[in-house]
């Protein structure tokens, strides 16, 4: 019992009376319901804190719904891009095709109308010469015609030959 009778419990202790006020202190506490305060600050804090991590959670659910979202679009968009290009070249092979052969259509108008233009020249200097020889055969009859009345001989050949120029010229 010695443990009791030591100085501790003495009443002119501070050191028990600090004690005592200690546990009055805590009672009063207890009493005025500053536990149920403070859990109650607590289990607030808690809900405010839970609200937040569902808040976040349904932000990264939108933000991920978003992301796919967008993935798809930049993954239709790279498939219209290619479609689009797809169809771009082969426009451009048809038009390459219409081209050529709208080339070789004009190459072949081009060498039809040279080709005209090459027999009518062919023509029109066959013509001229015919008109250059009938000129010079005519020229050439009226020289041995007129030798002919100067020395009034009948030459029975070239009598033939005249007669055949005129039925060969026309």
């Amino acid at each position: 019992m010695e443990f009791f009778n030591s100085h501790l419990y003495a009443f002119d202790n501070p050191e028990l009376w600090v004690a005592a006020g200690l546990f009055i202190f805590f009672g009063i506490l207890v009493a005025a319901g500053v536990p149920k305060l403070v859990a109650g600050q607590l289990d607030a804090k808690s809900a405010k804190i839970q609200s937040e991590l569902d808040e976040a959670t349904r932000l990264r659910t939108e933000a991920e719904a978003l992301l796919a979202q967008i993935r798809q679009e930049k993954a239709e968009a790279e498939a219209q891009a290619r479609a689009m290009l797809a169809a771009a070249e082969a426009d451009a092979r048809i038009m390459e095709a219409e081209a050529r052969v709208r080339l070789e259509e004009a190459l072949v108008r081009r060498q039809a109308l040279a080709e005209r233009r090459i027999a009518s020249a062919e023509a029109q200097a066959a013509a001229e010469v015919k008109a250059a020889a009938a000129d010079i055969a005519a020229r050439a009859a009226e020289t041995v015609l007129a030798g002919r009345l100067a020395s009034q001989k009948s030459d029975p050949l070239l009598d033939a030959a005249i007669g055949q120029i005129a039925t060969r010229l026309n």
